[in-house]
């Protein structure tokens, strides 16, 4: 039995009497979890497992899914997904997954698991894109900056959406975008490509009305999706050309 304010309560009825409750949801809409943080931790394991992955493959494993270019011009497009999940050094890993942590604790909670892994997916995704479309295509690019990129937009969107004071995170974001400039070896264009991504789809899933919010957050995420797409073919048939 079950202890209750006024005597007991068999288990089943108890259980049964939970499902019936609506889900608790987020001040953004989002239904609460049990374990808020677990995709945050999810994807620091796999980071972590693939830079240990390329260490012991001394690096080759960067060469064959790492960004670049014309590899991706020459078909290999998975290297635009599987780029953001490696690091050049331990610095560049042990930056990149205490900056996902610190966002990811903060996000994750506020949009959901299923809401987060897409605004992280899709500005990783934008990250390489942008890298791809105005980098140079003989120069391998790697790391989850432009995801964590995205978390920090997606930060910002939810704290503004919340009538927080964003000053803190402005500081931060404009810091780190202009280290990405006089910075050497720093990719800003999958810093930006990130961001921007981040930004857009955070602000899709949390502005829109209530009824019409999941809607509108998962139409403007696979328009997203599909123009990253469209911009990488263009940018493959504008490599291509100049190859030939």
């Amino acid at each position: 039995m079950v202890p209750a304010p006024v005597g007991f309560h068999c288990p089943s009825c108890v259980a049964e009497a939970r499902r019936a409750l609506p889900p608790t949801r987020t001040s953004v809409g989002a239904v609460a979890s049990r374990h808020p943080r677990r995709a945050t931790t999810v994807l620091i394991g796999v980071n972590t497992v693939a830079y240990v992955a390329t260490v012991l493959s001394s690096d080759r494993l960067l060469a064959q899914y790492g960004l670049l270019g014309v590899a991706v011009a020459d078909g290999e497009w998975w290297r635009l997904l599987t780029a953001p999940f490696l690091h050049g050094n331990l610095a560049h890993v042990g930056l990149n997954m205490l900056a996902l942590w610190i966002l990811g604790s903060a996000v994750e909670p506020a949009l959901g698991r299923a809401r987060f892994l897409t605004v992280y997916g899709l500005s990783a995704l934008g990250g390489t894109t942008a890298s791809y479309l105005v980098g140079n295509p003989l120069v391998l690019s790697v790391g989850a900056s432009g995801a964590v990129f995205g978390l920090l937009g997606a930060l910002l969107v939810v704290l503004r959406r919340l009538n927080r004071d964003v000053s803190g995170v402005l500081v931060l974001l404009a810091v780190n975008l202009v280290l990405g400039f006089v910075v050497p070896n720093i990719d800003w264009r999958a810093h930006l490509g990130g961001l921007v991504v981040g930004v857009l789809v955070t602000a899709a899933f949390v502005y829109p009305p209530r009824a019409a919010r999941a809607t509108v957050g998962w139409v403007v995420s696979a328009a997203t999706l599909g123009a990253l797409a469209w911009a990488a073919a263009l940018r493959t048939d504008q490599i291509l050309a100049l190859l030939t």
